[in-house]
């Protein structure tokens, strides 16, 4: 049997894991509707930021409250979107004594917002009738969050409540009221940053790549030479032998004495004083000459 509820209604949940599917009606100016939960303790309020389970954290640590995601439905009658959360109720810690259903409209009011209804289903039966729904009207129209209902502990079972509470302030301001620590900062950085797109400097020059010079490959069964200085242009020796000298020898081979080398002969060549003989005879005197020699 299906329960139609009332605002404030509670029904008991003989199932021992559910479905609560939020539902409307799409349409043109109609906003995107996100589904969440807070799970809370004896005091009202969240044991830590994990007990919140909705877009950027779809399932809590514990793995028994999750968010099952959007999807498109026709029942025949209406054509519909829902978000879904889904709780293993027997299974969720002794710790948390409620378990709050959340609509949020990412801050546009939920007067535009048609046919929006909550849909409990025994999450253990497939294709089963729902246990119970609500239809959620909004009491001002200017509420951007909405709890829509919760479901909480009465003895060894669970019941449903229907809500409908609204928040003016959004989901963040929803849930800083039951001690979800919310950091402002980051918008306001966003808002800093984007004042600032118009000067953004200049991107770093790119580095220039420093081709590696390669070394100089040693002469085939040689040994690299070690490095020294910078070599110097040799200069001539200051005095040259004169032409016709003998050239000094070569060096000895390697492990052996050098050669004996003879006595240099006195040079008689060309260019090489000539050596001095005994003075001439001043008595000497030609030989008459012959008769081919006499003037004709």
């Amino acid at each position: 049997m299906t329960h139609a509820m009332l605002k404030g209604s509670n029904v008991p949940l003989d199932a021992t894991a559910v479905r609560a599917v939020l539902r409307w009606t799409p349409g043109r100016g109609v906003p995107d509707v996100d589904a969440s939960a807070l799970l809370l303790g004896p005091d009202g309020r969240v044991r830590s930021d994990e007990d919140f389970v909705f877009y950027n954290q779809p399932r809590h640590p514990s793995g028994k409250v999750w968010r099952l995601g959007k999807k498109r439905v026709n029942d025949g009658l209406a054509e519909g979107l829902t978000d879904t959360i889904q709780s293993d109720l027997a299974g969720v810690d002794n710790g948390v004594g409620r378990i709050l259903l959340v609509a949020s409209a990412d801050d546009v009011t939920f007067d535009r917002v048609r046919g929006l209804r909550i849909v409990v289903f025994d999450a253990t039966i497939g294709d089963a009738e729902p246990l119970a729904y609500f239809d959620i009207k909004p009491e001002t129209g200017e509420e951007t969050a909405l709890i829509c209902g919760e479901l909480y502990r009465r003895g060894e079972g669970w019941k449903f409540r229907a809500l409908g509470e609204g928040y003016s302030n959004g989901l963040q301001g929803l849930a800083a009221d039951f001690g979800i620590s919310v950091d402002e900062s980051g918008a306001e950085e966003g808002a800093a940053s984007a004042g600032r797109a118009g000067s953004q400097p200049l991107p770093p020059e790119e580095p220039t790549t420093q081709v590696p010079q390669q070394p100089v490959q040693p002469a085939y069964g040689y040994p690299p030479a070690a490095p020294g200085p910078e070599p110097t242009r040799q200069q001539p020796p200051a005095t040259q032998p004169a032409y016709g000298y003998p050239q000094p020898t070569s060096a000895p081979a390697y492990g052996y004495p050098p050669p004996p080398q003879p006595a240099a002969a006195a040079p008689t060549g060309y260019g090489y004083p000539q050596p001095v003989g005994p003075a001439p005879d001043p008595d000497f005197r030609l030989p008459p000459q012959g008769p081919q020699f006499i003037g004709r």
